[in-house]
């Protein structure tokens, strides 16, 4: 039986029918590959860094033996303060590094993060009348009142 015929059997007013669709977007793989290459390139940087810092410090600790040697053959205290200066340069090269790593460490679940969009589309499917009562209901019903109070005065 036709649902319209069925509601003025019964004399029920039938309520507009509502379809919620729902798609998922798909990242297109052009995104995922500019992603992917943005990842590469600090990992890459990474690398660069670490290598460069370790060089450094292994320079560094070359530099102290030699500086080391220059100071105790001198006995002055100009060759000592720049042994020390350059221990603490080492120190802070030391802690550069470690630094790093823990940035790496913190920067890696965002850019290995997978890339998930979901958008969900609602279609209402009904008259426009129905449409505008639903998103205003207020203001539907005072209409409806005000129309009321109109037929009733004219009466």
């Amino acid at each position: 039986m036709n649902e319209d015929k069925l509601s003025e059997f019964l004399d029920i007013v039938s309520e507009p029918k509502q379809e919620i669709i729902e798609k998922n977007i798909v990242v297109p793989p052009e995104v995922k590959s500019i992603k992917r290459q943005k990842r590469d390139l600090v990992n890459q940087d990474f690398s660069e860094a670490r290598k460069n810092m370790k060089e450094l410090i292994a320079t560094g600790f070359d530099a102290i033996d030699g500086m080391m040697k220059v100071a105790e053959a001198s006995d002055s205290p100009r060759a000592y303060e720049v042994v020390s200066i350059l221990l603490k340069t080492m120190t802070e090269m030391n802690s550069g590094l470690v630094e790093l790593h823990e940035k790496a460490n913190k920067a890696e679940p965002f850019t290995n993060k997978q890339v998930k969009n979901t958008t969900n589309n609602s279609i209402f499917v009904g008259s426009t009348k129905d449409l505008q009562n639903l998103i205003n209901q207020s203001r539907s019903q005072l209409k409806t009142l005000n129309s009321e109070e109109l037929n009733h005065d004219e009466t």
